[in-house]
């Protein structure tokens, strides 16, 4: 493994010596690169393919760490802080996932995240524990958390809500609650508005919404009055800043020609080639309402691609695409299995349904979104 490390370094010069003084970052990267030097490669290695540095040199002695830096860093950060808005943080996880669901997260993977069954036994037990650990604004956190209620100061309070809220609700609703790319703005909802000290936020949090793909948070009542008093404090300050609307709301979204919209949509707009209104769309204005609707009538994130890759010895293989960028290409086939190659040692197509969206982008007039908007919001 050091021959093949010091040969890469050679390889690509110097400019590899500034990443070199990071050694958790580039023990991950290494084994990634070591997993794509074959035609066809696994990316979760086993723990056996690599050898721990000793402690001192870089890696962290903790095995729960060791396995995080091994498997995870490379995506998630070395300091399970997410790198946004790509990769979730995981700091607070287990706040979200019992220890059996991670487990099952882990061996199977979901969507860009590839499986890695081959992470069992100790090595599995200690990265739960990792993921379990705090940070160390966290622990400070938790030691204000076990004091009496009354006790802690208001300003208090709003630090460990703004830790809590930025390790398990930025990622959907934006590191200032003022809505992220799938959560909405929660400076401008009613039930933030009308809760008090927690009483409607910490029902939310601890029930989830199911239908709206926000999961259930397992918070003492302590940390949902911290996070309902660091939303409370965000919705303070956006609400002072004068002369400047925040959002987007419904009403401004309704004003367009229905009609108009629906003849578009069968006609110019070619969407009919690929959606119907009572087929893939039938209820979509009761799913998703204002920007959220139109965004996703204007590209629809989360949209699944085909790919096609064919092989050095001429066999084609089809799944979809679960991960692309300029060195690998992954997809999961038709039995769950994911696969992946390195780019330059197979050919590929993806087919993407999307990009059609894409190709709309300069044909749209001001009317033609507004009056599509105007009949999308029909289709309850």
């Amino acid at each position: 493994m050091q021959r093949f490390r010091d040969a890469m370094l050679l390889a690509v010069g110097v400019g590899f010596f500034i990443f070199q003084a990071r050694p958790t970052p580039i023990y991950a990267a290494s084994n990634r690169v070591a997993s794509i030097a074959g035609a066809e490669f696994q990316v979760d290695l086993p723990p056996s393919s690599a050898t721990p540095e000793k402690p001192g040199a870089g890696t962290s002695a903790k095995p729960g760490a060791e396995a995080y830096a091994h498997h995870c860093a490379i995506c998630h950060g070395d300091q399970r802080q997410g790198l946004l808005p790509s990769f979730p943080p995981l700091l607070g996880i287990k706040h979200q996932m019992t220890d059996p669901q991670i487990i099952a997260f882990v061996h199977n993977g979901k969507g860009r995240m590839p499986g890695f069954p081959n992470l069992q036994g100790d090595e599995m037990t200690a990265l739960l524990r990792y993921l379990g650990s705090p940070a160390l604004s966290v622990t400070e956190t938790a030691s204000a958390e076990n004091s009496n209620a009354a006790a802690i100061h208001s300003s208090g309070l709003v630090d460990a809500g703004k830790s809590l809220f930025q390790q398990n609700c930025a990622f959907c609703h934006g590191r200032d609650a003022m809505g992220g790319e799938t959560g909405p703005d929660l400076t401008r909802s009613k039930l933030v508005l009308s809760d008090v000290a927690g009483d409607k936020i910490g029902e939310v949090v601890r029930d989830g919404r199911p239908e709206k793909k926000m999961p259930s948070f397992n918070f003492s009542p302590q940390e949902v009055l911290s996070l309902a008093a660091f939303v409370h404090d965000q919705e303070a300050k956006a609400s002072s800043k004068k002369g400047g609307r925040r959002g987007v709301d419904v009403a401004d979204l309704q004003t367009g020609n229905a009609e108009l919209g629906k003849q578009y949509f069968n006609g110019a707009g070619t969407c009919a080639k690929c959606h119907s209104a009572t087929g893939d769309l039938a209820g979509i204005a009761s799913r998703y309402q204002g920007l959220q609707l139109e965004e996703r009538m204007l590209y629809p994130r989360g949209a699944t691609s085909r790919v096609t890759v064919t092989l050095p010895s001429g066999e084609k293989v089809v799944g979809t695409l679960a991960y692309l960028d300029e060195f690998v290409v992954g997809l999961r086939d038709s039995s769950g299995t994911y696969r992946s190659w390195p780019v330059g040692h197979v050919k590929y197509l993806v087919d993407s349904p999307v990009e059609a969206h894409v190709a709309l982008f300069p044909k749209y007039t001001d009317a033609d979104v507004h009056n599509l908007m105007a009949y999308m919001q029909t289709l309850r």
